[in-house]
């Protein structure tokens, strides 16, 4: 069991961050002010950054306000003023890390995608439900499940609004590496990312729409592409930016990936992620059709969601803009008075609220690793089609 509960009024929770770039940095801002909008059954305390460079884990640190740094995740595990580990690694350190965390008797904040192969991922997993009997809880961080909007259309599909599901289509579109000169940073190495765009940015929508439908992909059939197959090796990096050294190196994730999926349930599907949508900078479209509605978000209007109702006579049917800033709306209530629009921070925000209220309840949080487990058999299917010529691959099942 931890070494300290989370419920209670006064009490806290010592948290340690392993790893502090770009989700670092997100995490971080979540985790200062989940308690300051929100009423939390306990106060997350920033007690430890851990990075392996002492110096810049130490600017981190004082940049993101946390209390101490380690430079090694071992030790943090030992430490009785740490009852939750939030890993912000890249995914080849996942499953050592959330394993060990849990036999330590730590909670776990997990980072998406899961793991970097379904092994790995089932390892984790299997972790996380014998540490489950034991009280010790983990989620896996697909933060844009906690957007308002799409939390939003999740209820309206569960209350029937739209009718029988019949088509989903989502798209993640960047162009974060369209230029071929940008350098060769970890996460388009095949063995520190595990894929490219297709794990990176795909995992989020193959998420969201089984979040937002309530139902799982069944089978897939893929295609994916590295664009740009050579580039120039790191001299250095912060985040998603770098810069260029002399020599080259070969790319050896996915640049972008293209899927057709059934649900379980008969709904068709069609997803797209790449990082080659030259004029994209973050573009997440979602739309999910219906016997009786229809539903399209898009995250660069992330307070919007459009609503289309078939019942409607037509001659003032179309859909329907909805602002999604009302405090009957999924998490508004803590925030600005209606039309004062929220961003991209905080998803994350939402996301450790509810992780915190459901540790102090002793309620397994979502999304599990076992949910994670399931998104990650999802992309093994696409790159098993792709591999096999786009053939026609289930999704593995227990």
């Amino acid at each position: 069991m931890p070494t300290d509960t989370t419920s209670g009024a006064g009490r806290t929770l010592g948290v340690a961050m392993i790893g502090y770039a770009f989700m670092g940095a997100a995490h971080s801002q979540a985790w200062r002010s989940a308690g300051r909008f929100f009423d939390l059954p306990s106060t997350p305390r920033l007690q430890v950054l851990c990075g392996r460079d002492a110096g810049a884990a130490t600017a981190a640190a004082a940049r993101y306000g946390w209390t101490e740094v380690e430079t090694d995740w071992r030790r943090v595990l030992e430490r009785d003023d740490v009852q939750l580990v939030d890993i912000c690694t890249p995914g080849d350190t996942h499953a050592e890390i959330a394993v060990a965390a849990l036999e330590a008797g730590k909670h776990v904040l997990c980072e998406k995608p899961l793991a970097n192969s379904v092994p790995e991922a089932e390892r984790m997993a299997e972790a996380a439900a014998v540490a489950q009997a034991r009280g010790v809880l983990s989620m896996v961080g697909f933060n844009y499940r906690r957007v308002p909007a799409i939390a939003l259309a999740r209820k309206l599909v569960a209350d029937g609004r739209i009718g029988e599901v019949r088509h989903v289509r989502a798209q993640y579109l960047q162009d974060w590496i369209v230029d071929p000169q940008f350098p060769l940073v970890w996460r388009l190495q095949r063995e520190r990312a595990g894929s490219g765009a297709l794990g990176d940015i795909g995992a989020h929508i193959v998420d969201a729409t089984q979040f937002i439908v309530g139902d799982q992909l069944a089978g897939v059939s893929g295609l994916t592409e590295t664009f740009v197959k050579e580039r120039p090796l790191v001299s250095s990096s912060s985040g998603l930016s770098a810069s260029a050294g002399e020599e080259t190196g070969p790319v050896t994730v996915d640049d972008a990936a293209l899927f057709i999926g059934r649900f379980a349930g008969g709904a068709l599907a069609s997803f797209e992620a790449t990082r080659f949508a030259t004029g994209r900078k973050n573009a997440i479209r979602i739309e999910v059709n219906g016997s009786l509605g229809s539903l399209a978000f898009d995250f660069e209007s992330m307070n919007e969601l459009q609503f289309f109702d078939a019942g409607v006579a037509n001659d003032v049917a179309g859909f329907s803009r909805v602002l999604v800033t009302e405090p009957e709306h999924p998490y508004m209530s803590a925030w600005w008075p209606p039309g004062h629009l929220i961003g991209y921070e905080h998803s994350f925000t939402h996301e450790i609220v509810d992780l915190v209220r459901c540790l102090a309840a002793g309620e397994p949080p979502r999304p599990s690793f076992a949910d994670g487990l399931q998104v990650q058999r999802v992309l093994a299917a696409v790159e098993d089609s792709a591999a096999a010529g786009a053939g026609w691959t289930p999704v593995a099942t227990d």
